[in-house]
This record gives structure tokens, C-alpha cells and sequence, in this order.
């Protein structure tokens, strides 16, 4: 894949320095440290190693890649190694994508707060999905889901929501059958919506009342627990935005379509158009029109492009994506065999690793095509004894 002409790396390098020097003290030790893993990420900064073609001869240097959660150009081969590691989970059913939205007071709280109320953003979704979906009156069965975290809206703002890909249908509560939900509808949004608020709003207090809450600016009064209750009562008759998307075209869409989500970061670098001292200009999305073209040009400060890309860095070992019910880690795999012999679908081949060179690259060859090999791997400031000349490659 040919590099974009502009990246989040090259601004952080240009534009970075000064801007840390003007916030400095202002800016966490976390999000300095995504921010240099962006700007050494595949230079020579990191080492790298030396390719060569088996059938041309052709040899480049790639250096390596800073593995930042975070970082634009690492999520592609993430998101591809993840996809690998989930393609047995996948059942012969239909999946439905749910959303579930902070109101934007709440997300005013969560900025100061990131890990506890992303972390109860997490509980009180998945808790929703799991009482409603056993609920008899509903589906009346024991569902599983993935939840991936976004924080961002395509603006670079503050947007904390959840993406959730829900298998259509549970299992009974003696797990002796499979009970599917109707075609093409999972549960109602409304009845989501209304105890997702409940559940949340319960969790906020919670926190409030073990102190693990912090207030600033005009929202210092807040830290007084009648204050905070009063504040809340508006939030407890609003309406919470839950969306429930169509179901994906089959099981083999859902996969592509998650990793699209999982390894997403605040801006990719395709979204990047010109940067300057003054001024980065990106394509966003407005998704307040209906209809119509939604593609529009965001122009912003340089030093607020850096400081609305940072707001999503998340905190250290928070983890982004989780999964839930019949899909949680620890029962995973006996959840989904039951649910495969039920259905009396095949399970999937193994994949098989018997053959595979440790040493042999995905991307063939840019000249002839033919298989690339790493033939050397150098650290920081080593010299490559192949003396390959330096190009900057994917890693």
C-alpha cells in the first residue's frame, strides 16, 4: 500500500515540539508517550529489518512498526491478526450492530473521568443487552456480544459511544436448545434505551458516592452529592440514544465489518488532506444532514488538532474491546461448540500453521510480485550489512 502524503506523524514531528513546549504540564505522561511511539513509528528510530525477493532479487529496508494502540498506520495488520483469531467464533447466524450513545453532559464527566465511566459504559451496555434479551417477554435466552469503545465523533470531538455485534438469538436458560430472535430485528431500542439510562445513571451515582469522581471548571460544584443529584434529574427524563443498525448480509460480512470498528483510531491518515504551522485540513462526516452529500473539510489550529487527537488517547490497560454472555473469554469456546451442535453446523477448519516460513512477508514483491523474505534484522543505529538502500516500507 503506497504511504499517504501526509500522516498524524509527520504533524506530531513538525508541529509537536512546540506544542508541547506551550502545554507543558498540561499534557498526561501516557498521551507523551503515544505521541513519540507516532513519530518514531517505522523510521529508523525502531530498527527494522532487510527484504529480499526469491525470484528478482529486489531488496528493501522496512523499519518496524511502534505497535501503538493508537497509532494510524498500525491497525491494519492489528486488525488482520484479529480477524484471524475470531474467524471460529463466527456462528451460521444472523448479527445485528447496536450503538449506545453518552448524552453529551455525561460525556462533559467522562473526560475527566475516562476509565471509570468508560468503564461503566461498558457494564451498563452489556448488562442491558443481557437482562432484556433473557427477559421471557423478549427472546427469553442467554445472548453474547463484542463491544468495542469509540471516543471520538468525526469532527475529533468528545463522542464516548459503544459499537456491539450481537449474535441473533441465545441460548435457552437450560442451554438444551437455540432460540432465535425474528428475522431481521433483535429486541426494541426504546426498551434498551430506557434501562441502559437506568443502569448507567445508577452506576454514575455509585461512583460519585465512592469518591472516585473529579470535577473541574464549572462542573467543581458537582463534587457536592445533592448538587450531583440535582444535576442528573434533567437526564433521568431525556431520551438516550440507542441505534440498532440492519442485520449484516451473512456471518463471513460481520468479521470485515467489525475489525473496521476494533481497530479503529480517532483519524486515519487517508483522512489527512494539508498541514501547516497554522492550520491541519481533514475530511469529516456530518452526519446532522439527512441527506445529501455528508463529506465536508474541517480546518483546524494546528495545536487544537493535536489536542483534540490526544482526548482519545485511552488510559494505561484499559482495555477496548470486551466480550460478554456467551461470547465472554473464560467460556467462549464451549459456548460456541454447544451453539455449533445445536444448529448442526460444521465448526471450522483449523487453521493450520505446518509450513509457514516465520521469515516470509505478506506483501509480494513491488517489482515482479514474487515472495519477499527478511534476509536481516537490525537495531536502532546498526547499519544493515546488505546495505539495501533506505526505503520506507510497511513493516
Amino acid at each position: 500500500m503506497p504511504r499517504p502524503k501526509l500522516e498524524v506523524a509527520d504533524i506530531f514531528r513538525r508541529y509537536g515540539p512546540a506544542w508541547r513546549r506551550a502545554n507543558a504540564g498540561h499534557v498526561s505522561l501516557i498521551q507523551l508517550k503515544v505521541m513519540s511511539a507516532i513519530e518514531t513509528c517505522r523510521t529508523q528510530a525502531l530498527g527494522g529489518h532487510v527484504a529480499a525477493c526469491a525470484k528478482c532479487g529486489h531488496q528493501h529496508i522496512a523499519y518496524n512498526s511502534c505497535k501503538n494502540r493508537h497509532c494510524p498506520k498500525c491497525q491494519g495488520p492489528a486488525a488482520r491478526d484479529w480477524m484471524a483469531a475470531r474467524t471460529g467464533d463466527l456462528l451460521p447466524v444472523e448479527y445485528f450492530h447496536v450503538v449506545f450513545t453518552l448524552p453529551a453532559e455525561i460525556a462533559r464527566i467522562a473526560y475527566w473521568n475516562k476509565k471509570a465511566v468508560y468503564g461503566l459504559l461498558f457494564k451498563a451496555t452489556a448488562e442491558t443487552v443481557l437482562t432484556i434479551a433473557a427477559d421471557p417477554k423478549r427472546l427469553g435466552a442467554r445472548v453474547g456480544m463484542t463491544c468495542v469503545l469509540h471516543t471520538w465523533g468525526s469532527a475529533l470531538t468528545h463522542h464516548p459511544h459503544i459499537h456491539m455485534i450481537v449474535p441473533g438469538g441465545g441460548l435457552s436458560p437450560d442451554g438444551s436448545r437455540w432460540i432465535a430472535c425474528k428475522p431481521g430485528f433483535f429486541l426494541h431500542v426504546r426498551v434498551l434505551s430506557r434501562l441502559f439510562q437506568r443502569l448507567f445513571i445508577e452506576g454514575l451515582l455509585a461512583l460519585h458516592h465512592a469518591g472516585e469522581l473529579t470535577f473541574f471548571g464549572d462542573l467543581a460544584s458537582l463534587a457536592d452529592a445533592a448538587a450531583f443529584a440535582a444535576w442528573l434529574a434533567p437526564l433521568r427524563k431525556s431520551e438516550w440514544v440507542v441505534y440498532a443498525k440492519p442485520p449484516f448480509g451473512g456471518p463471513e460480512a460481520v468479521l470485515a465489518y467489525l475489525t473496521r470498528y476494533t481497530h479503529r483510531v480517532a483519524i486515519s491518515n487517508s483522512r489527512l488532506i494539508r498541514a501547516d504551522a497554522q492550520t491541519v485540513a481533514f475530511r469529516w462526516k456530518d452526519y446532522r444532514i439527512r441527506t445529501g452529500d455528508r463529506q465536508k473539510v474541517m480546518h483546524l489550529a494546528t495545536g487544537e488538532f493535536i489536542r483534540r487527537f490526544l482526548i482519545h488517547v485511552l488510559p494505561d490497560g484499559f482495555h477496548r474491546i470486551r466480550h460478554y454472555g456467551l461470547l465472554a473469554s473464560a467460556s467462549r469456546r464451549a459456548n460456541i461448540a454447544r451453539i455449533r451442535t445445536l444448529l448442526g453446523a460444521q465448526p471450522p477448519k483449523p487453521a493450520t500453521e505446518t509450513g509457514i516460513d516465520p521469515f516470509a512477508l505478506r506483501e509480494p514483491c513491488p517489482c515482479c510480485g514474487g515472495p519477499m523474505r527478511i534476509i536481516e534484522i537490525f537495531r536502532c543505529g546498526q547499519i544493515p550489512r546488505s546495505r539495501a538502500p533506505p526505503r520506507e516500507q510497511a513493516a
